[in-house]
């Protein structure tokens, strides 16, 4: 089978140009052309109004040798190549021997700890998956609590439970991390088994949305039972259970339970969410490799979704193959900042996102549809461990700013999980604002409008203040005086890194394995489902050395 990539068409093709399009291409006959299905259909929207779509195409025909031979090397003005169709069957690692003398623990079940514990269920190894937070329709109730009536639920929210952060999200599945062997086709296939539109195998920016992934990790959850494997909720992990060698090597043993269980197992992944603080605070009293890694802080913006539609695909706004338009944006600033957009959700809203009493944090969130009136984003600062030096030294500095700046939002908001805001314009121009305009935020449990300069560091609030007109230049529009700010967006990433040797083990604890987007391997849902993958692996050949 052949592949041929950077197929381009004109959005409105039907087809049959398709197919004369691959028939061209190859300089064959019709007839020749025996089949073909789209492995990828992105579009390039660099010319409003002649908005093209991309193709990567797998191709039968019985001429495949001898094209192949002709073609892989040659090339083409288009600028499409032809090569061969890449094996992407995910293979196991091994099995699980008939009598396993300890099983795996996998505590946390987002994304990382999902994949995690379904491919070692799927070698046989019959992991226990521990989840602080409750399954994910109680979540989703403990969640609008707070949405609606301002009730925070500490154990059980946007950052804790079943199917983790990813579920209240935009459900983005795609990633730029770098994917030789394939994981993330491994991670999109188990999705649409458990319920995804096919679509996210081939379009070049799938996503899937809250609805869905709700009834999806449903499902998974099912597998992995089916199959040997025991998921436990509302069992948080208060403490890691060391013992060292006689050579001085840090060994894991088990993990001790809040109802005050003890779990014996020297097998444990570390699938945290990044919002784990209590969990880093006792890692790090239990003396495990830690270290700050930079993340960053911003607001929440808010647009009309019509005008984001405009500014990026013209009178070819509304199409119904490219949807709600998307961004990507950033700015270097003058004082040494990058401000970049984050977690684009194109017609959604924006969340309270606290997992802790007394703190404002947002995200945002999409359906499937992704017809909300509000396009928003993340308007974020990068900062680097150097710039926690104010809250505190050691690892754990960065979990301390953020607490800082989130207790901030709270009591600017009022004091009952509103939070803070202000309009674009009123920000640029540093003046309090009073009233809302034509962009109504979408906040729940509501927007307190003011001033946002005591919201975040100065240099984050200059940096971002300087990049809101120099986005304006890329989107027209973007700061228009009534778009909406919203703070304060703290959890981009993990403050932190639980850093793990080649094999997967934690760099100073044998049997720890680190990973996904809590530890800092990760960074979305389908990296953290890829990262869940590499670590079960690890986590398999090393159980497999020791039977």
């Amino acid at each position: 089978m052949l592949r041929i990539t950077d197929l381009k068409l004109p959005l409105d093709h039907d087809e049959a140009a398709l197919a004369a399009a691959i028939v061209a291409r190859l300089g064959i006959a019709p007839h020749e052309l025996t089949g073909y299905s789209v492995a990828r259909r992105s579009y390039d929207a660099r010319r409003r109004g002649a908005i093209l779509l991309i193709y990567a195409l797998d191709v039968d025909t019985p001429r495949a040798v001898e094209l192949l031979a002709r073609l892989q090397d040659a090339s083409h003005p288009s600028g499409s190549k032809v090569l061969p169709t890449p094996d992407t069957t995910y293979r196991f690692v091994g099995q699980a021997p008939a009598q396993l003398r300890l099983r795996p623990l996998v505590i946390g079940m987002g994304p990382c700890g999902l994949f995690a514990g379904l491919v070692l269920a799927q070698m046989g190894f019959r992991p226990i998956i521990l989840e602080r937070g409750k399954a994910v329709r109680e979540r989703t109730k403990d969640t609008w609590g707070l949405w609606r009536g301002k009730v925070l639920t500490p154990e059980s929210n946007v950052q804790f439970g079943e199917g983790g952060a990813g579920t209240f999200s935009d459900g983005k599945l795609y990633s730029q991390i770098s994917d030789k062997q394939h994981y993330g086709r491994k991670v999109l296939t188990e999705f649409v088994a458990a319920g995804a539109p096919e679509e996210i195998l081939y379009v070049s920016k799938p996503h899937i949305g809250t609805f869905r992934l709700v009834s999806m990790v449903e499902k998974m959850r099912a597998t992995i039972e089916a199959l040997g494997g025991e998921i436990r909720f509302s069992q948080r992990v208060d403490d890691l259970l060391v013992e060292t060698d006689a050579a001085g090597t840090r060994h894991v043993r088990g993990v001790a339970l809040a109802s005050g269980e003890g779990i014996r197992a020297d097998h444990v992944v570390l699938a945290l969410g990044h919002s784990a603080r209590d969990t880093f605070e006792m890692l790090h009293a239990r003396g495990v490799y830690v270290e700050a890694k930079p993340f960053s802080i911003g607001f929440r913006v808010e647009h009309p979704q019509a005008l984001i539609d405009a500014a990026r695909f013209g009178p070819q706004a509304g199409h119904p193959l490219l949807g709600a338009a998307d961004y990507k944006l950033v700015h270097h600033c003058r004082n040494g900042r990058a401000v970049y957009s984050f977690c684009m959700c194109p017609g959604g809203t924006v969340v309270a996102a606290t997992s802790e009493p007394g703190r404002v944090v947002t995200n945002g969130m999409s359906q499937y549809s992704r017809n909300e009136r509000n396009a928003n984003a993340a308007i974020v600062c990068g900062i680097t461990p150097e710039d926690f030096a104010p809250y505190g030294d050691g690892p754990l500095a960065g979990i301390a700013l953020q607490r800082h700046w989130e207790s901030q939002a709270f009591t600017l908001g009022g004091g009952d999980y509103e939070a803070p805001g202000q309009l674009v314009g009123d920000f640029i121009a540093n003046r309090a604002s009073r009233t809302f305009g034509q962009v109504l935020p979408s906040y729940k449990p509501g927007v307190r409008l003011g001033s946002l300069d005591e919201a975040l560091p100065r240099y984050a609030i200059e940096a971002i203040r300087e990049a809101l007109p120099a986005f304006d230049r890329q989107i027209r529009g973007f700061a228009m005086h009534d778009a909406v700010l919203t703070g304060v967006e703290t959890r981009t990433s993990s403050p932190l890194r639980i850093t793990r040797g080649g094999d997967g083990h934690s760099l100073n604890t044998r049997g720890l394995f680190p990973a996904g987007e809590g530890a800092g391997y990760a960074g979305g849902i389908l990296s953290a489902g890829v990262d869940g993958i590499k670590i079960a692996e690890a986590v398999a050949r090393s159980l497999l050395a020791a039977a």
